[in-house]
C-alpha cells in the first residue's frame, strides 16, 4: 500500500505545484531556517496524549444535561497513548497520515482545507491552528498517527488525538497553551466545529492526566479538580484492574443522542439515572480518598446499574453477558468506559483470581483482548525529536 501511495503522490506532484504557482503563497520564515539558512525540513516533533478510563459519573458531562443540572466525572489517565508526529515539510504542502485508519490524504498547502469526508479531524485542528496561531497563512507540515487502542473503545481516543495534534502544532509554533486552554480549544474543534458527539471529560483528562474530579456547568465553565491517590491505593487499583476490550462501539453516537433527547424531553427514568450517576462520582471521589475499596465496589456496582437505564443500547446482549460472567468468576464489579454498547468493560477482582477471570471473559468472547496497564499521572507532552 505505502508504495501506491508514494507512486499515487508522484503523479500528483506537477498538480500540486501548478496550484501553488496559482495562488498558494508560501515563504519559509525564521521558524523553519536551520541555523545554516536552509528550511528546517527535518524538523520533527513528536506528542503524545494520555487515553483515560471513567471510573464515575461518565454522561453527565454531556450537553445539555451538564448546562441545566451540572455533571460531575471523576477519571484517571493511563498508560495507554494517542500519538501525534508533527514534520516540518520543505515545500507547500500538506499530509495527513493515520495508522488506525490505514489513510492518507496529501494537498497543496492552503489557508482552509476542504472538509471531504477524509480524515476530517486533521483537517479541522489544521484549520483552527492555522487560523488562530498562524495568521492564517498555510503550513508546510507533515501529521501522522496513531492509537494505543482501537478507535471507538470508550477510552477518549478522538479526543486524545485532537489533544496530541494541538500540542504538537503549539510546539512547533512557539504557542503557550496552558491546560486549561489546550482542553477547551480541542472540545471546540471537536464538539463545535466537527461536530462529533460526546461529552467534554476526554479532552480535560487528556491535557491534565492523572485522577481528576471534574466538574462541569454551562457556557462551558469546567473546574479540574486533582486528587492525590495514596500509593497503596493506586498500586491495588492497577493489580486489581481487568481491562477487557469486547469489540468496537459502532452505536455511541446513537446513544449520545438518545441521551441528549432525554434531558430535552424531561424523561423522568433517564433523568433519575443521570443524577443518580452524577452523585456516584462524588461517592468515588471519598472512596478513593480513603482508600474504602468495599465501598467502592458498591458504588461501581450501582453505577453499572444507573447507566443502563439513561439510554437503550448502552449494555448490550454482549456487555451484560461478559458483565454476568465476571461476577460468575470472581470479579467485584464491572462497568463500561465511555458511551457503551462495546468497547472496554473494566474488573475489579481480587489479583490472585484475575486469570481465572480472563479466561471466562474469553469463553464468552473468544476474539476479546485483555489489556494491561498502570495509572500514570502527567498529561499531554511534546518533544522535538533531534
Amino acid at each position: 500500500m505505502a508504495a501506491s501511495f508514494k507512486s499515487r503522490q508522484r503523479a500528483r506532484l506537477p498538480q500540486l505545484e501548478g496550484d501553488a504557482r496559482a495562488g498558494v503563497s508560501w515563504q519559509p520564515d525564521d521558524r523553519w531556517l536551520s541555523d545554516r539558512g536552509q528550511p528546517a525540513a527535518r524538523l520533527v516533533i513528536r506528542s503524545r496524549a494520555p487515553l483515560r478510563l471513567g471510573l464515575a459519573g461518565g454522561g453527565t458531562d454531556v450537553s445539555p444535561y451538564c448546562d441545566l443540572y451540572g455533571g460531575a466525572v471523576l477519571n484517571a489517565t493511563v498508560d495507554l497513548y494517542a500519538y501525534a508526529t508533527v514534520e516540518v515539510l520543505a515545500e507547500p504542502r500538506v499530509e495527513f497520515l493515520s495508522a488506525d485508519l490505514d489513510d492518507r490524504v496529501a494537498y497543496p498547502a492552503r489557508a482552509v482545507l476542504k472538509v471531504d469526508g477524509r480524515l476530517d479531524l486533521f483537517k479541522h485542528v489544521y484549520n483552527y491552528v492555522v487560523r488562530e496561531y498562524h495568521g492564517g497563512r498555510p503550513l508546510p507540515v507533515r501529521v501522522s498517527t496513531h492509537v494505543d487502542v482501537p478507535m471507538g473503545s470508550g477510552l477518549g481516543a478522538s479526543s486524545s488525538l485532537v489533544v496530541a495534534m494541538l500540542k504538537g502544532y503549539a510546539e512547533w509554533l512557539g504557542v503557550p497553551l496552558g491546560d486549561y486552554e489546550l482542553a477547551q480549544t480541542a472540545y471546540r474543534i471537536e464538539r463545535l466545529q466537527a461536530r462529533l458527539p460526546g461529552g467534554r471529560q476526554d479532552q480535560y483528562a487528556a491535557a491534565f492526566g492523572g485522577f481528576n474530579f471534574m466538574e462541569f456547568g454551562a457556557q462551558e465553565r469546567v473546574l479540574v479538580n486533582p486528587l492525590r491517590i495514596r500509593e497503596w491505593v493506586v498500586s491495588e487499583l492497577e493489580a486489581s484492574l481487568v481491562l477487557f476490550y469486547c469489540g468496537r462501539s459502532r452505536v455511541a453516537e446513537a446513544i449520545i443522542a438518545e441521551q441528549v433527547r432525554h434531558v430535552r424531553q424531561g424523561e423522568e427514568v433517564a433523568l433519575a439515572a443521570a443524577h443518580q450517576v452524577k452523585q456516584e462520582a462524588f461517592r468515588m471521589k471519598e472512596c478513593l480518598l480513603r482508600g474504602d475499596f468495599a465501598r467502592m465496589h458498591e458504588v461501581l456496582r450501582e453505577s453499572w446499574e444507573a447507566k443502563r437505564r439513561m439510554a437503550a443500547g448502552i449494555c448490550s446482549t454482549r456487555l451484560e453477558t461478559l458483565y454476568r460472567r465476571g461476577l460468575q468468576a470472581g470479579a467485584y464489579c464491572g462497568r463500561i468506559s465511555g458511551a457503551g454498547g462495546a468497547g472496554f468493560i473494566l474488573f475489579l477482582v481480587d489479583p490472585v483470581r484475575k486469570a481465572r477471570l480472563c479466561a471466562a471473559l474469553r469463553q464468552v468472547y473468544r476474539q476479546g483482548l485483555v489489556f494491561g496497564c498502570h495509572f500514570t499521572s502527567a498529561g499531554t507532552q511534546a518533544w522535538r525529536v533531534q
